[in-house]
């Protein structure tokens, strides 16, 4: 049977498995990982480099960093403080997830959704509500909000590499509205969704009083990996290691831990703390980067490019329609990482062919790739976060429940934004 034909049907073997066995994640992603390397669809040799080490450090670290964070009650206060601020659950769901967008467009997806999660999780404990619906708003946010910026995500680090772009070329770029804006626009429109979609959740809230903080310092490593990861996106990618913000992830962690083993003289901490990082979500992402980076190997990725390029014929709104939706559905199943490090030099060949500015693809790309993995719960690091955290809590998240927020919310803001990219840059 052809190599190709094997990579594919293992491939959709592997996600069917993956949304039908949500207490099995990590053991599925593992085990087709295994199979793409024994059938040599993978060679052993880049099995090493098919693990997005960056995301994975990063992961870890700020596990760790969040665990002092919540020791330290500071989610508790900020919980209390939007109880005080917010008339009813829909509202503080609302707030939570702008929250998160903010705090998302400056640092990675998956650690705003490991910096933010406590909060819902203090909010919901204290008015007894289930944490779902809010940290899948969380979750969702951050995603929509990782365009936004140079630094929010990884997509964006590798669109600002190819198209020569600083930070605050996304806010205004060659005199035009950049991408920052854009995505706001989107968020706008899909906070309309959330409305809508918690529009019965209309508890009171009331304020029980202001939990007392006697711990700063986690604050200030909160503080640190997001102060640290923005100066990094100012260093040139090729003056840097790629795993830069895991590094700066982990280097806070261990930083925090040296602090709180010379504090209390002791080191009991560590084993604690340690069991804070959640190894389930670890080992299921690494198994979905080996995963992916065979069907990469397979060449069918490069298939799904050259696919635009036939199909398009020279027509300028056909190929970006095109690429943005297809992005989308793609960037559901699949990581957006490799897909959108493969199909950026596609789109600049595309853009040389037809003469005419990279732009318009560069933007819609980002858009549809970025938004897509909104769509499943597998679809993106921080969805996959959100859920290992609420498992942790003893939710397990049915395919179906995340998605009748998520389709709605990813749908709404991905027209937006497809309809004022076209408008600013065709």
């Amino acid at each position: 049977m052809n190599i190709k034909l094997i990579a594919i049907i293992l491939f959709i073997v592997t996600y069917i498995c993956l949304l039908s066995f949500p207490k099995r994640r990590a053991h599925i992603a593992l085990a087709s990982a295994a199979i793409f390397v024994i059938l040599g669809i993978l060679p052993l040799n880049k099995v090493f480099f098919a693990i997005n080490w960056n995301v994975i450090l990063m992961i870890a670290g700020t596990m760790g960093v969040v665990a002092f964070f919540i020791e330290s009650k500071m989610p508790a206060l900020l919980g209390d403080i939007i109880i005080e601020k917010t008339p009813n659950v829909k509202w503080a769901i609302i707030a939570l997830s702008l929250f998160s967008g903010i705090v998302s467009a400056f640092i990675d997806n998956v650690a705003t959704v490991l910096i933010i999660a406590p909060v819902a999780l203090t909010i919901s404990k204290k008015l007894n509500i289930s944490p779902v619906p809010a940290i899948i708003a969380i979750s969702i946010s951050s995603n929509l909000q990782g365009a936004a910026t140079l630094v929010g995500d990884t997509t964006s680090i590798l669109l600002g590499g190819i198209a020569g772009m600083d930070f605050l070329d996304f806010f205004v770029f060659r005199g035009r509205m950049g991408m920052f804006w854009i995505v706001q626009a989107g968020a706008i429109a899909s906070t309309c969704i959330l409305l809508v979609v918690f529009r019965k959740h209309n508890q009171p809230v009331s304020s029980l009083g202001r939990t007392k903080v006697t711990d700063f310092m986690p604050t200030v490593l909160m503080v640190a990996i997001v102060i640290l990861l923005i100066l990094a996106s100012f260093i040139p990618a090729d003056q840097k290691p790629e795993i830069t913000n895991g590094l700066i992830c982990m280097g806070i962690f261990v930083f925090g831990l040296i602090w709180y083993i010379a504090k209390s003289k002791s080191p009991k901490i560590i084993k604690a703390s340690l069991k804070e990082i959640d190894l389930f979500t670890l080992l299921l992402l690494t198994g979905l980067f080996i995963v992916v980076g065979g069907v990469t190997e397979a060449g069918i990725v490069d298939d799904i490019s050259r696919f635009f390029v036939n199909f398009g014929e020279g027509n300028i709104f056909l190929i970006y329609t095109l690429l943005v939706w297809v992005s989308v559905l793609l960037s559901a199943v699949i990581d957006n990482i490799p897909y959108v490090a493969t199909m950026l030099p596609i789109v600049a060949g595309i853009s040389e062919l037809m003469g005419v500015p990279p732009y318009l693809f560069y933007f819609g790309l980002l858009g549809g790739a970025t938004l897509g993995g909104n769509l499943t719960p597998i679809g993106a690091s921080a969805n996959i976060t959100s859920l290992g955290i609420l498992r942790k809590e003893g939710y397990e998240v049915k395919a179906w429940d995340f998605m009748k927020i998520s389709i709605p919310f990813t749908l709404t803001a991905v027209l937006t934004g497809y309809i004022l990219i076209w408008f600013i840059w065709s």
